[in-house]
């Protein structure tokens, strides 16, 4: 899922390094202290399944846990992604730095949609609820940053169109592989750690 440096237009890298910027200081203003070591478990866990994927034209396809990711940070998701997205461009050339805000934002932005999805499931009382509010955000988080990837590279110009529509059908199996590992992950931690899962929603958006 990492765009490769040279691809993109300057309107869309522009664009990417905006929104970035913005979600990454909401993400550190809403976080506190007692959130900084599940950030860095996190942003850790992000950073080494990523490394193992197989390169498919200019992006590639690996494991990303986006939408465990979302689920437990809500908007610290920003900061983590960016963390580990520039230690990866930094030290084995994936992605680059200046794709580096569209690359954060194209799988930041679904990991935080899915947050305010499916939190509500994952908090529910019934386990079947929490295993499919896990699987739901798992699938359609990877759905959500395949689509932004194939966008960006669309937007970008004609002679990428096809490369996008193959690296957006590349990435539906992984959907489920996605799915299914957050769904597992989840109701593991609704037996042993549900605290963990009970962040409000309406708090991150500021209503309450």
């Amino acid at each position: 899922m990492h765009i490769s440096e040279g691809l993109l237009s300057p309107p869309i890298l522009v664009t990417g390094a905006v929104l970035c910027l913005c979600g990454t200081a909401y993400g550190l203003k809403k976080m506190d202290a007692a959130e900084v070591p599940t950030t860095g478990i996190l942003t850790a866990a992000f950073f080494v399944a990523s490394l193992i994927h197989v390169p498919i034209g200019p992006a590639s396809i690996h494991l990303l846990l986006i939408g465990l990711i979302g689920l437990l940070l809500g908007w610290s998701c920003f900061p983590a992604m960016l963390v580990a997205l520039f230690l990866q461009a930094l030290f084995f050339q994936y992605g680059g730095l200046t794709v580096l805000g569209v690359n954060t934002v194209n799988m930041a932005l679904p990991a935080l949609l899915v947050y305010f999805l499916f939190s509500p499931l994952i908090r529910h009382k019934h386990y079947r609820v929490n295993t499919l509010g896990g699987f739901l955000a798992g699938s359609l988080a990877i759905l959500g940053s395949g689509v932004l990837t194939s966008l960006s590279l669309a937007l970008s110009g004609e002679p990428f169109v096809r490369a996008a529509q193959f690296i957006l059908l590349a990435h539906l199996p992984l959907m489920f592989i996605e799915g299914f590992i957050t769904a597992v992950v989840i109701s593991f931690i609704k037996k042993v750690r549900p605290e963990i899962l009970h962040r409000s929603s309406a708090t991150e958006l500021g209503l309450e």
